[in-house]
């Protein structure tokens, strides 16, 4: 079982590494937030234990970011003791929350009750029409074809997927896929469609991500006229 541990404090990291790895997972360290949510979003970990107060991003932002996209369970672990920090952090996705200093031993048995929960089973596949996207292996087929997709295209998609039917708007897209709000003049989002379009629509007949002009994009099967 695989263990990501998002910690910028050295001592705090080495010794959560060497106890978890004694315990029988196999652990993985990044020391800001940046790094680890890269690794969150690309990579499959059965719990993540997450810091508030990181360096580039915190916490919060890390755990609401990848939410979007994975159910991965995340336990805090913190010296914020407040009760509002506490709930902040529930309420944006996280499945427990430990308090600094902790005893070891709590925290292995919170891990381990985490793994055995894991992701929801219900969120594995998603189908629309020939698309099928395996949301825990990160695979994407149309038909029996087999699409590679960038971690940020698959997260595009997956937002689009789950939401196939409703037009999202530049704005909604960049909050859930970056995490961001971009100037009207900036395109990463346009962008980010035409690349996504070009491995999901252009070798296939039938076209499912669609442009609504002045409002946004919208997965669907439209029938033909």
């Amino acid at each position: 079982m695989r263990i990501l541990v998002i910690e910028d404090e050295p001592k705090t990291a080495a010794y959560l590494k060497k106890g978890l790895e004694e315990s029988g997972y196999s652990v993985e360290v990044a020391n800001d937030g940046s790094h680890g949510l890269i690794l969150a979003q690309e990579e499959d970990y059965d719990v993540i234990i997450l810091d508030v107060m990181l360096p580039w991003m915190d916490g919060w932002t890390v755990v609401k970011t990848l939410r979007a996209t994975r159910a991965t369970p995340v336990l805090f672990l913190t010296a914020r003791d407040d009760v509002n920090d506490r709930v902040r952090g529930l309420e944006l996705g996280a499945d427990d929350y430990l308090v600094k200093p902790f005893a070891f031993v709590e925290l292995l048995a919170r891990v381990r009750t985490l793994a055995r929960r894991g992701p929801p089973r219900e969120s594995e596949l998603i189908r629309i029409g020939d698309l099928e996207m395996d949301i825990n292996r990160r695979r994407v087929k149309r038909g029996t074809m087999r699409i590679d997709l960038t971690p940020r295209e698959f997260s595009l998609l997956q937002l689009l997927a789950r939401r196939h039917g409703e037009v999202l708007s530049r704005t909604q897209i960049a909050s859930y896929v970056w995490d961001m709000n971009f100037d009207s003049d900036t395109n990463v989002v346009e962008v980010a469609i035409r690349r996504l379009r070009s491995k999901v629509d252009d070798n296939f007949p039938v076209k499912l991500i669609h442009t609504v002009r002045g409002v946004g994009y919208v997965l669907e099967i439209k029938e033909a006229a």
